[in-house]
């Protein structure tokens, strides 16, 4: 087995039969084998929670897409990487981007024709799962080894690359699993500027035992004689490690050498670059099909306060002015000052066409007596989706949608082995509008990862409140008060979550953490103050580190940051006498507590 997709000490054994299995149990499933949507929903957009209540409310179908691709004009270098299972796949794209060239994951038996026609400068395969021994095993298009555009295996890929071109694979005397030091034996360009040797990431069961015809080696371990092969005259280059992850300090390095280096890529997939490109595509189209319909090519885009609307609402501004309108929901159950600093953001400062509907009471009246978190998810989006269509048919004939769907959706969508694709899918659809309403989908953030999207927030002159803020569910406090919801509740909520954010600010630490937050427990306890017993609320603060969200880690807060967080808390905020602090991580618990 090329790549454990659980930790080693929980991998299935030896067994063939056994490791099929596990490989089927692990599809759409974090490092540690939950379901990657479970709890908070990190793979979608901030905006993605609502609109996947909206459309379940109203059963609304799935709009068809098309598979991703960039638009044609003005296309940059680009890097394919072809996904055999691997937990890191998306990771490698997301660092080939941050050497500003655009990546985009695919399926691994995508045929050679369809490679060739997105004309990548490079393709690198994948660690994953399987051995490549197994019969079912996983196996790219043999163009791919055709030697006419450079390829680069990791892990489960370089054990590809070794046994389809004549060489041997075999389970490992020893697997390597975790870190290890590589002694580089050749520099052949993708060790170019390294040390000798240098820490990275193992995690294989199997080893190459014998190079193909022309190969050579050029890393080697304790235990692995073949932890590099090249054959440079034919652009063909493996690696056993994971250069991918923040474990290889020089894997950066290593990618830079590949792509710009031997693939030879130029680095123009730039913020500054994207919305250039994006706002063009975007005003061709609606003006297009104004001509062709007649019609004024309004434009509607639900904001939700989260990020992900924000940016594409902006682009799409940028591209249509005054034909876009955004529709912004007041549900009460956002954090302190955040509608306003939506109102001031979009209305004030860019100029837009904005409809704040102040629509509190219909929400609190709709979840009074519900204390289930799902039946709360539920109303909202029901409520939501009246809402936002009674306002809609006020703006008369609109023509497109604007959604802030990432690349994230459009792969689990996009990927037939991704067992969490069906859910995942209703988070970026047209949430749940009536059939009757024909909009069609602008979707300016399809192709970027949440870190991009920020840079090309910041790019669009957004605030940095609202374009570097930490993740917020779609129902917003409601799933931060457990049990019912009242306005009495929200306001003890808000008040308390306000404290924690602004003592975390003060301390440095908001862009350190995943999230950081305050929830209202359903448990009172006794408490003393003043000269006087007191008998109210107890407050959990939650504060989480994570890259990307897939796993995450209790926050070790310094103790007078809590300290000043616990007494702000109880001497600010009436009705609260004792705050406590959750140092559970995911898994086992999630992040949000409903």
């Amino acid at each position: 087995m090329a790549e454990a997709d659980q930790e080693p000490s929980t991998r299935p054994g030896g067994d063939a039969g056994q490791r099929a299995e596990a490989d089927a149990g692990q599809r759409g499933k974090t490092v540690h084998g939950e379901p990657a949507n479970a709890g908070h929903r990190v793979l979608a957009p901030d905006d993605a929670e609502v609109e996947a209540y909206l459309e379940t409310a109203l059963k609304a179908p799935a709009p068809d897409r098309s598979p991703s691709r960039l638009p044609e004009a003005g296309e940059p270098d680009s890097v394919v990487v072809l996904d055999f299972g691997s937990q890191f796949a998306q990771l490698i794209a997301r660092r080939v981007r941050e050497l500003n060239v655009y990546s985009e994951l695919i399926p691994h038996d995508t045929p050679w024709e369809e490679i060739e026609r997105r004309r990548p400068k490079a393709i690198i395969l994948s660690g994953g799962p399987n051995s490549v021994y197994d019969s079912d095993a996983p196996k790219p298009d043999a163009g791919v080894w055709s030697g006419r555009i450079p390829v680069l295996g990791i892990c489960y890929g370089a054990q590809l690359m070794a046994s389809e071109l004549g060489g041997d694979v075999l389970p490992a005397a020893k697997r390597e699993y975790g870190p290890a030091t590589v002694t580089i034996t050749d520099d052949d360009g993708l060790f170019t500027g390294l040390d000798r040797d240098q820490p990275v990431w193992m995690s294989h069961g199997d080893s190459i035992t014998r190079l193909p015809e022309g190969f050579r080696s050029t890393a080697q371990t304790g235990s692995s004689p073949v932890a590099g092969l090249a054959a440079p005259d034919r652009g063909l280059y493996g690696i056993q490690f994971h250069p991918e992850v923040v474990h290889t300090p020089a894997g950066r390095d290593v990618l830079r050498n590949f792509v710009l280096g031997i693939a030879g890529a130029s680095p123009t997939w730039t913020p500054a670059n994207f919305i250039e490109q994006t706002v063009a595509g975007i005003r061709r189209r609606v003006d297009a099909h104004a001509r062709e319909t007649g019609s004024d090519g309004l434009v509607i885009c639900a904001l939700s306060g989260g990020v992900d609307s924000a940016v594409a609402a902006a682009l799409v501004h940028r591209a249509v002015g005054d034909r876009l309108t955004c529709i912004y929901v007041d549900h009460g159950l956002m954090r302190k000052k955040e509608s306003e600093l939506l109102r001031v953001t979009f209305e004030e400062h860019l100029g837009m066409r904005l409809v704040m509907v102040d629509a509190r009471r219909r929400f609190l009246d709709r979840l009074a007596g519900v204390e289930d978190p799902e039946q709360k998810r539920k109303i909202i989006g029901d409520e939501f989706i009246r809402v936002f269509e009674e306002e809609s048919q006020k703006l008369g004939r609109i023509d497109f949608l604007t959604q802030g769907t990432l690349y994230p959706d459009v792969i689990e969508s996009a990927t037939s082995e991704t067992k969490a694709a069906q859910k995942i899918k209703t988070h970026h659809n047209v949430g749940g509008l009536p059939a009757d309403l024909r909009f069609q989908l602008i979707e300016p953030l399809r192709y970027l990862f949440k870190d991009e999207v920020r840079a090309v927030g910041l790019e669009l002159a957004l605030p940095e409140a609202m374009v570097l803020r930490q993740p917020f569910p779609g129902p917003g406090l409601a799933i931060r008060i457990i049990g019912e919801v009242t306005a009495e509740r929200l306001d003890t909520l808000r008040e308390a979550d306000w404290i924690v954010i602004d003592e975390i600010k003060a301390a440095g630490l908001y862009r350190s953490l995943w999230q950081s937050f305050a929830i209202l427990t359903p448990v009172r306890s006794v408490g003393v103050m003043g000269d006087g017993r007191t008998y109210s609320n107890v407050v959990t603060i939650r504060a989480v580190t994570s890259e990307y969200g897939m796993t995450t880690d209790w926050a070790k807060l310094p103790y007078d940051v809590l300290g000043k967080i616990s007494s702000r808390i109880v001497n600010e905020v009436p009705g609260v006498n004792r705050v406590v602090y959750d140092i559970s991580s995911k898994p086992p618990a999630t992040i949000e507590w409903e």
